[in-house]
């Protein structure tokens, strides 16, 4: 990588207060699937046909059979250089927040403490009846299906189509977009919204943005600086120039 431009090295050298938002570029270096890459189909279905709550009303078994295969698939992976420098990067600023599109959980396996999650974390449960919260692998099963104690259904604790963000996750993500000075777009294609708004946001507050991608997106054009290239090349780097 290219040595990054000495402004943003000033600005993360001086205590800043940086945001970040991550998207499925990041996972993808993992070797996870991307939802609608390759892997996106299952059993001749759609993910577009299974993720929502109409898929898992009709056929609860069918859903929960392919986010089993989704889970199995986030645990023969494991965070990359990307996200432990990210990890690291947040050690050396003022404020630090990461927004993040993934539901993997890579970030916090990688060490990052303050993460907030639009779309929910696929290794956690959600109780469709009373709305309690559980780790994968601490359901009841029976016959196929997760129990919570209260006998109703367990759901994949991330967020469907058709279903809302969480209000306050997004409510502290803009909150964030507002108030940093430096704001990353890591591995996103800044096209889906809400999300998409975010680093646009920063920008028109001041915030020195940088956009790190495989290839140039609708955010390109506006961003302080667009680092072409994979992010766990780059980001390793870039935390060594600040050191």
């Amino acid at each position: 990588m290219k040595r990054p431009r000495s402004n943003l090295l000033a600005r993360l050298r001086g205590d800043a207060s940086v945001a970040v938002l991550t998207g499925a570029g990041i996972s993808a270096e993992s070797g996870l699937p991307t939802f609608r890459g390759a892997g996106g189909w299952w059993k001749n279905y759609r993910a577009e046909d299974l993720a929502t709550p109409e898929a898992f009303q009709k056929n609860p078994r069918l859903v929960w059979e392919w986010y089993n295969h989704r889970r199995d698939l986030v645990r023969q992976h494991a965070p990359n250089p990307g996200h432990f420098a990210l990890a690291r990067l947040e050690s050396f600023c003022k404020t630090f927040a990461l927004i993040t599109q993934n539901v993997d959980g890579y970030h916090q396996r990688a060490g990052s403490a303050n993460v907030s999650e639009l779309h929910g974390n696929i290794m956690k449960s959600r109780c469709s009846g009373c709305g309690h919260e559980c780790e994968a692998g601490a359901e009841n099963w029976k016959d196929g299906l997760p129990y919570c104690s209260c006998n109703a259904l367990y759901r994949p604790g991330v967020v469907w189509f058709g279903e809302a963000l969480s209000a306050a996750v997004l409510r502290d993500a803009f909150i964030t977009a507002e108030n940093c000075q430096v704001f990353f777009a890591i591995g996103t294609s800044s096209v889906v919204y809400p999300a998409a708004a975010l680093p646009q946001l920063a920008h028109e507050r001041g915030a020195y943005v940088v956009e790190i991608n495989d290839e140039a997106t609708p955010l390109t054009p506006r961003a302080s600086e667009f680092l072409q290239g994979r992010a766990g090349e780059i980001l390793p780097t870039l935390v060594k120039f600040i050191q």
